[in-house]
């Protein structure tokens, strides 16, 4: 049997690097930053820390007398998942719902993100939904914020959404009411709503998180989480001009797809920037352009979805022929595939072994670009070194700059790696503390991220019962129980759109989109055959879980679990041995297809009406 140096020479006759020193690279980095807390190592935006999340800069609260109502629907959040939610409702008729949402305006994400240089990292065309419904056209292939948020304004106005809304309010808690099968929903307004159905869209990027670093609330600086840019304070937009901090020494910590795209705008005007670096981000081109009107206006009707089911098939290598995004996030797969389609004639059979193989070697050669990037990039040895990403791609979410890595030549730009004490010491009541050293500053910037893959109470902050008093996050103690990823056993009448058990794609908007049609559908039918309450099947919950552990395999988790900490790894955690936690294996395509002919089917399979 050909020993793997054999192999890899059969495969690759021309390699110029050395697969299995990378491994022992990419291990070693990785074992530097492995923290035993793993994701407790980040505190939640509450109590003492609530203002994080709860403040709202951008708008001013409106009061209003405390509603006391009762809906067919309650759709919680109203970013781009809500929006597609009540949207959906429309297009069936269903108009008794109210959207209820913490900001002052639709966006979610988008309301909420008004960093300098905030910008989506998949192309326009694909991610800015309903594009064709509102006769849209996208500036550019890659869109910044301000503009992503005016598209989410024009939803709510094209379907006439604003008068359903509740905007600045926030549930507080959901509860089951058996005797009159309703649920019903408390806000911290006072409101008493009572909904037939709860929806709940609020999002994998709802709740910001902060790091748990000791001294965390001693600092007596101004502070603030880039999901709250405090313009006030720095002055200037989303297109920069932080004129406010001419004077000011400023911390930013966390290196990623935030920072990278607000850090070159905080060098450009700080008068002294430190970048507080524990793992860099994959640094790729961003070669944004404006978007061709001529190419634009040619499409067909029904082209954003066969671009999206494209980008798809691309990303998990079912589609090798043609590649309509053409990005950096398809990059990989078509460099696959060009492995694949240069095999000898005489090669044999084609494994999985060659298959992830081929997949290995592609990665390493892409992230070999990435580093040599950085090398071309900054000037100074040590920060490049630094700054040099050793994992596979797709272990952090990739990011796309072309300002980034040369801030780091400015002279005003320090970055601190904290990789060898696995993150910032401590917090003082002047500054920040890495590797020993002290750092006086005015401001630290927080680009931690959110709670995405934290467990489910600390993603919403707010309880849900279900029958005989049962906690959803108590039902879910274990793992996720749902059918579908979309509604649970013990929570009748009750649906969330988000990442659960179902459909994964880096590409959100399309996975919203898809579930909030399922989920429409469900509750017109109710509605159409005339009865109160539909309910998960514990039957068809069970068999539901059991697939997703089945379809999981030690494919995936094993990939993970190599890979340096963030939150795809829940911190190097991996599932934590949960792989009932996995989305839908054979990919979001194949999902939205088993969904589609669960509708065809029109019996509401798994599920009981009442």
């Amino acid at each position: 049997m050909a020993t793997e140096r054999e192999r890899l020479h059969n495969l690759f006759p021309d390699l110029d690097f050395d697969p299995e020193a990378l491994r022992a690279r990419y291990a070693h980095e990785r074992d530097r930053r492995i923290r035993d807390d793993g994701e407790d190592q980040y505190v939640e935006a509450a109590d003492q820390f609530a203002h994080y999340a709860d403040d709202d800069p951008y708008a001013e609260t409106i009061e209003r007398d405390p509603l006391d109502i009762d809906i067919d629907v309650a759709v919680i959040g109203a970013g781009f998942s809500g929006l597609m939610t009540a949207a959906r409702l429309k297009e069936r008729g269903v108009t008794n719902f109210k959207v209820i949402e913490a900001g002052g305006d639709f966006g979610g994400t988008w309301y909420w993100n008004r960093y300098p240089g905030a910008q989506c990292d998949i192309e326009s065309y694909c991610y800015l939904p309903l594009l064709e419904e509102t006769g849209y056209m996208p500036k550019e292939k890659y869109s910044y914020a301000p503009e992503i948020f005016e598209h989410t304004r024009r939803i709510g106005e094209y379907f006439d959404l604003y008068p359903n809304t509740l905007f600045q309010t926030r549930v507080t808690r959901i509860s089951w009411n058996e005797q009159d099968q309703h649920w019903d929903v408390t806000t911290h307004r006072g409101d008493h709503i009572r909904a037939q159905f709860v929806i709940q869209a609020t999002g994998p990027a709802n709740r910001p998180k902060l790091p748990g670093i000791p001294g965390i609330e001693d600092f007596k600086g101004h502070t603030f989480h880039t999901s709250r840019w405090d313009y006030e304070y720095t002055g200037g937009d989303h297109n920069g001009n932080l004129d406010k901090l001419g004077d000011k020494k400023v911390a930013i910590i966390g290196t990623g797809a935030t920072a990278i795209q607000c850090v070159p705008f905080l060098g450009a005007h700080a008068e002294r920037l430190y970048v507080f670096q524990r793992t860099p981000s994959s640094v790729d081109l961003r070669g944004n352009k404006p978007t061709d009107e001529g190419w634009y206006a040619s499409q067909q009707p029904g082209w954003q979805r066969a671009r999206r089911e494209n980008f798809a098939a691309v990303l998990l290598g079912q589609n090798f022929t043609e590649d309509l995004v053409a990005d950096g996030w398809t990059d990989i797969a078509r460099r696959i595939g060009i492995s694949l389609m240069n095999r000898k004639a005489d090669a044999g059979d084609l494994d999985m072994e060659e298959i992830l193989l081929r997949s290995e070697i592609a990665d390493f050669e892409k992230m070999n670009e990435i580093r040599a990037r950085v090398d071309d990039s900054v000037e100074t040895q040590d920060t490049a070194e630094a700054l040099k990403p050793w994992y596979r791609q797709f272990c952090k979410r990739p990011t796309f700059n072309d300002e980034y890595l040369a801030t780091f030549n400015r002279p005003n730009v320090e970055l601190v790696d904290c990789s060898d004490s696995k993150g910032v010491e401590r917090i003082t009541a002047n500054g920040v503390v890495a590797g020993g050293k002290a750092y006086d500053v005015d401001c630290i910037i927080y680009a931690t991220g959110f709670e995405i893959t934290t467990s489910a109470h600390r993603r919403v902050d707010f309880d849900t019962i279900g029958r005989n008093g049962e906690s959803l996050y108590d039902h879910w103690a274990d793992g996720f129980r749902t059918l579908h990823g979309l509604a649970s056993h013990g929570f009748p009448n009750w649906f969330t759109i988000g990442i659960n058990q179902n459909g994964l794609s880096p590409n959100m908007t399309s996975m919203f989109d898809d579930q909030a049609v399922h989920v429409s559908y469900i509750i017109d039918e109710v509605k159409k055959r005339g009865k109160r309450v539909i309910e998960v099947d514990a039957e068809a919950e069970e068999a539901w879980v059991q697939q997703i552990v089945a379809l999981a395999g030690t494919g995936a988790t094993a990939f993970l679990e190599e890979c340096t900490p963030g939150y795809y790894n829940r911190e190097g955690k991996g599932s934590g041995g949960n792989m009932q936690n996995s989305p839908y294996a054979p990919g979001i395509n194949a999902f939205n297809h088993l969904l589609k002919q669960w509708r065809d089917k029109g019996e509401l399979e798994g599920m009981s009406l009442g």
